[in-house]
């Protein structure tokens, strides 16, 4: 296993693609605090993950303030004694144009997707410093690369995810702390199925989305946690500051159509 004797914690992880990074974590060895707004949801996917063996918990976790990062952070220390790896999966999506959106609603997206990350970098960085080292993983998204129609904030927050894990992989080399991100592409999720439905039938627009796409695949949670799993392993030793595309071809081409 991969992840073995390591601590991990793994944030937005009570379904989607942040629960997919938790199982598969749990998978290859790690300890696990799963964190998320979504107690009930949370309390289930810990239950999931207990059933086949993990050793997981839950923290009630808002990763826009920074008492709750701190707490989550010293709370995994504690109960499992270190803190190897940091997952920065969790995220919104706010479908409208910049004239319909409120000032609210863009700095709610920016503090989700974005200021969290430097909230678990700022507290979690130096319990992985005392381990000689660790990963930092975070989701950032096929925008990050191009833009999409009506979600200026959300790409806007992921062009910014995947800027700040280079700079974090700069900062932090010299104590081997890797930076890292994986940019999903179309993830059958509750956030995607939110988003598609934004333009009608949810089916519909998914299967054109799909036509689109090389592999003509859909992506699951865990193909995410699988990327993600790797990167956070000895395997990736060499690897810091990149970005990991997993899309199923989409972005690869400028024009396509099954």
């Amino acid at each position: 296993m991969r992840l073995t004797g390591k601590v991990a914690i793994v944030t937005g992880a009570a379904q989607g693609i942040g629960l997919g990074i938790a199982g598969v974590f749990a998978r290859e060895g790690a300890s696990v605090t799963l964190s998320d707004v979504q107690s009930d949801a949370g309390a289930r996917a810990v239950q999931a993950i207990t059933s086949e063996g993990g050793d997981v918990c839950y923290q009630h976790a808002d990763v826009t303030r920074e008492a709750d990062v701190k707490a989550l952070v010293d709370t995994t220390v504690d109960r499992f004694g270190g803190l190897d790896i940091i997952a920065n999966n969790a995220g919104i999506c706010m479908v409208r144009s910049a004239e319909e959106s409120t000032v609210e609603e863009w700095d709610q997206t920016m503090a989700i997707n974005v200021r969290s990350i430097f909230l678990t970098t700022k507290h979690g960085a130096p319990y992985l410093r005392r381990r000689g080292g660790g990963a930092i993983l975070n989701v950032a998204s096929i925008s990050s690369f191009v833009g999409q129609e009506g979600t200026p904030a959300y790409t806007a927050s992921k062009g910014a995810v995947l800027m700040l894990t280079k700079s974090l992989a700069v900062d932090y080399g010299r104590d081997k702390i890797r930076v890292n991100c994986i940019c999903p592409g179309i993830t059958d999720t509750p956030m995607l199925r939110y988003h598609m439905g934004q333009a009608g039938d949810v089916d519909q627009a998914i299967e054109k989305r799909l036509r689109r796409v090389p592999l003509g695949e859909m992506l699951y949670p865990d193909d995410m946690g699988r990327a993600a799993a790797y990167l956070c392993s000895d395997e990736a030793g060499g690897i810091t500051g990149a970005s990991l595309v997993v899309d199923s071809g989409y972005i690869a081409c400028a024009e396509f159509d099954h």
